[in-house]
């Protein structure tokens, strides 16, 4: 910063403060940028493999442009493999022979990763004996270089993550073959299967419900076989559920229902309960009133007490559960507007004249 001062009043020189991999510094440490930033001691550039967006604090991205690198294609990987054995200096001395299916094969290995393909093509090249003055990089060499693919994978970054999302709006989208195909993704790179595990626990509440209860269970189950039977029965278990909660009906109501119940009882007063809802387990409370009038649902008929009411008066009318029409949601709806229409025609209706 002294430097950068002294360029800038005494030359008029700018300065560029490159920092790599500045999400290793801490929030504090980032604030010690700012008011050099903004006054222009130096011209500030920072990279990153992580998401700017949690790792780099709000006032930083606010005074700068994020510019996004992404994976290169495989016509970039070519480019950069034909550049090397022209241009680098121990490759170019060589006769270098490359198939193309073997180049195919370092493009995909490298993940749009030039200094990846790089590091793999000196590999092969190492591992290749010269015949007649040049050297054959063939899949048989490769094979040596690329004995297991590694899939692109890294716990806790923006790859852990899409990858995720991914398995996770496959299960919701009802693609079992998306969903299988997201989860051997995230076992190749090593993700844990417990993650994904615990995962389907919540797909099975937020996006499926009561349009198939046994959802749950199903998930329940592959977390229990994998801690009993590890990693090899267990991993085979929860793709079992994967498919299966893939394969389900879909329905977020019980998602929905709970969300907005608990949003009003945070916001909304704290109405007192009902009289005739109360518990009476001493007579200054039966005095009182309390448990007065409460109708016992299994002395009526079909055990429903058509007409009573179970929310506070000032919340009549307010319907959280709005069950789909899809898989066992379907007859639970059909079973709510039957009771709805006992309530509507019952003489009994409490509230009514209020």
């Amino acid at each position: 910063v002294t430097q950068a001062r002294e360029n800038l009043q005494s030359r008029g020189q700018r300065t560029l403060m490159f920092v790599d991999e500045v999400h290793r510094f801490n929030k504090s440490q980032q604030d010690a940028f700012l008011p050099h930033i903004e006054y222009g001691t130096f011209i500030f550039v920072g990279a990153t493999t992580e998401n700017p967006s949690f790792a780099l604090n709000n006032a930083i991205l606010s005074r700068a442009r994020v510019y996004v690198l992404k994976s290169l294609a495989d016509t970039d990987l070519y480019t950069v493999i034909d550049r090397a054995l022209k241009q680098d200096e121990q490759l170019s001395q060589k006769h270098i022979i490359i198939a193309d299916n073997a180049k195919k094969a370092l493009c995909q290995a490298s993940g749009g990763d030039a200094r990846k393909v790089l590091n793999l093509l000196e590999q092969a090249v190492d591992l290749t004996t010269e015949q007649n003055g040049q050297y054959n990089v063939d899949e048989h060499v490769l094979s040596q270089v690329l004995p297991t693919h590694l899939a692109k994978y890294d716990k806790g970054g923006d790859e852990f993550y899409d990858l995720i999302s991914a398995f996770h709006k496959s299960v919701r989208g009802s693609s079992p073959d998306g969903a299988l195909y997201w989860y051997c993704r995230i076992l190749a790179g090593g993700g844990d299967p417990l993650y994904v595990a615990r995962r389907l626990l919540a797909i099975a509440t937020e996006d499926i419900g009561n349009a198939d209860p046994r959802a749950m269970e199903v998930a329940l189950n592959a977390w229990d076989i994998f801690q009993r039977v590890g990693p090899s029965e267990g991993e085979r278990a929860i793709a079992q559920a994967t498919l299966y909660l893939a394969s389900a009906p879909k329905s977020n109501a019980v998602y929905m229902a709970f969300n907005q119940a608990k949003a009003d009882a945070q916001n909304e007063p704290s109405y007192p309960v009902p009289e005739h809802l109360r518990n009476a387990p001493t007579n200054l409370m039966k005095d009182l009133g309390y448990g007065a009038e409460y109708r016992y649902a299994h002395n009526e008929e079909g055990a429903f007490a058509a007409g009573e009411k179970y929310l506070p008066p000032e919340m009549q009318g307010r319907e959280y559960y709005l069950p789909s029409d899809r898989g066992l949601e379907q007859k639970i709806k059909q079973k709510l507007d039957y009771l709805k229409e006992r309530d509507a025609q019952s003489p009994l209706k409490r509230y009514e004249n209020d």
